[in-house]
């Protein structure tokens, strides 16, 4: 089996919900739900890397290890890989493979990491992420004028070609692609997830409150 690491980037400054990461969600704040996911998955290299000392103070108190970001690599702008990338650079210890565990998204269905791995070994791919099944009717708008994207007018949603989104539940990669500053490789598996618990991102008040009813509604998948 590959050397793996959980990795949790954290970074302090959200502009549309300030000190998310560390916001109560249930018994724990975001970063917390991240971190006992990859406990219940007896997943013991763990590191938060983060600019914000609240996060730092509670990973250390939960016995997690951690790597403080620079500001500089904490934009609103910057990209993930970049945190991945330096945090990589400061561990003594060399890992295979990366999951990633974003706090945004904090509720993930049981058994989910585990068979994520499970598919990740068996194909020997370069990446895997979650995606989910989109039900919606897209289109664009130009001029005023709405055109139908993925559907003809008048089309039952039920005869929709399938198409997927990046829920962000979960993301596993191997090292050597963060070296080329990208996480997905070409060999990349997309593992479906049909779980309300995919809904969940969490970037506004809306999306908090959304997150409290599911976690609630659902707490036996939790």
């Amino acid at each position: 089996m590959k050397n793996y690491l959980v990795l949790i980037p954290a970074r302090a400054g959200s502009q549309r919900l300030p000190g998310k990461n560390m916001r109560q969600l249930g018994d724990n704040p975001l970063v917390g739900h991240s971190i006992a996911y990859a406990l219940k998955n007896d997943l013991s290299d763990i590191v938060v890397t983060s600019n914000d000392a609240a996060v730092l103070d509670f990973a250390t108190q939960n016995e997690v290890q951690i790597i403080e970001r620079p500001d500089t690599l904490a934009g609103h702008e910057e990209l993930v890989v970049t945190a991945i990338k330096h945090a990589l650079s400061q561990l003594q210890k060399k890992y295979d493979v990366v999951i990633l565990l974003q706090p945004t998204s904090p509720l993930r269905p049981k058994g989910l990491l585990k068979e994520a791995i499970a598919i990740f070994e068996r194909e020997d791919c370069d990446s895997l992420m979650t995606v989910s099944r989109n039900e919606h009717k897209l289109g664009t708008i130009s001029n005023n004028r709405f055109t139908p994207y993925n559907y003809k007018m008048g089309q039952r949603s039920q005869d929709l070609e399938p198409l997927y989104y990046e829920n962000g539940l979960l993301y596993i990669f191997k090292t050597e692609l963060v070296k080329q500053s990208i996480l997905l490789g070409e060999n990349n598996f997309p593992l479906v997830v049909d779980h309300p618990f995919a809904e969940i991102d969490i970037d506004t008040e809306a999306d908090f409150k959304k997150a409290e009813l599911y976690l609630n509604f659902y707490k036996d998948n939790y």
